[in-house]
């Protein structure tokens, strides 16, 4: 296990591997994603790779797209069955049959320990104030669980719109204003839409997911290192970003003093500590650690 200087390192954005969809194919070979990780690896497997890197727990999400299940919530569920205190997941429901899709997260969350709902508004072409949304939203609130979803540009080849937070994360934000909202992906090309967006309400979140941390846009780190603190958190997309390059990048890059970089009195919220409290992750005390995580 990397020697890692964070007491808790959380990753609240990954896929199983072999949740390839055809959109998403393209954006991998871009990414120099490893191809070897494009197979369906066991719980085993994964947490291996989670030790490699140091990772302490991660969010893993179940994939749906209109007609169709790539990976299933009960896929999904035979690693954190196997991994109760490391491996958490993410519901995926099918948006265009709402009363089921609630049903469907209810369950999840109830019975199996499921953190939260994610849904990626491109691969659906709603974006986030579609009506669509509106009774997950409702549902999400009840079980106080977070919405995580995409904001930003989209890698594949559909169309962007349904991602800009503003003004479809902002109005959704004033509407429910007891649902936590976790914005994936950092917001590229309006990551200061995103920022905005997470300084100005109390309930939205910023994830880094499908970012190396040497790329993490200005204005984040910027808001990360202040008024942010408490609103950050550490994701990869994993398998497009290995945890192991992500954490790697993170020590190299962060923690310096180095202007432009993530202050060190920051870290341990962003690398952890956030996704923690916000997602209500338990307690996971790794081999040999004299300390909780």
């Amino acid at each position: 296990m990397t020697n890692k200087p964070f007491p808790l390192i959380v990753d609240v954005w990954a896929n199983p591997s072999h949740a390839i969809i055809p959109e998403v194919r393209r954006l991998f070979e871009q990414s120099h994603s490893d191809p070897k990780l494009a197979r369906k690896l066991s719980p085993e497997e994964i947490i291996a790779l989670m030790d490699e890197a140091g990772v302490s727990q991660i969010c893993l999400a179940a994939w749906n797209r209109p007609g169709s299940t790539i990976v299933s919530n009960e896929d999904v569920a035979e690693y954190t069955r196997a991994f109760p205190n490391r491996i958490f997941g993410l519901v995926s429901v099918n948006l265009h049959n709402p009363v089921a899709a609630v049903k469907e997260l209810d369950h999840y969350v109830r019975n199996e320990g499921f953190k939260g709902l994610r849904v990626v508004p491109w691969l659906w072409n709603l974006p986030p104030t579609d009506a669509h949304y509106w009774p997950l939203y409702v549902k999400c609130i009840e079980l106080d669980v977070p919405f995580c979803t995409q904001v930003g540009h989209t890698g594949p080849l559909c169309p962007s719109e349904v991602g800009r937070p503003i003004p479809y994360i902002d109005e959704i934000a004033l509407k429910f204003p007891d649902l936590k909202i976790i914005c994936g992906h950092l917001g590229y090309p309006w990551a200061a839409e995103t920022v905005a967006v997470a300084w100005k309400h109390a309930n939205v979140y910023i994830d880094t997911s499908a970012w190396s941390p040497k790329y993490y846009d200005p204005a984040f780190i910027q808001f990360a290192n202040t008024t942010g603190r408490k609103k950050v958190m550490f994701g990869t997309n994993f398998p497009q970003l290995t945890w192991k390059a992500c954490v790697d990048n993170m020590y190299k890059t962060h923690g310096s003093g180095r202007p432009g970089t993530m202050r060190a009195e920051v870290l341990d919220d962003f690398m952890g500590g956030n996704a923690r409290r916000v997602l209500k992750l338990p307690d996971w005390k790794a081999p040999g650690s004299k300390s909780n995580l």
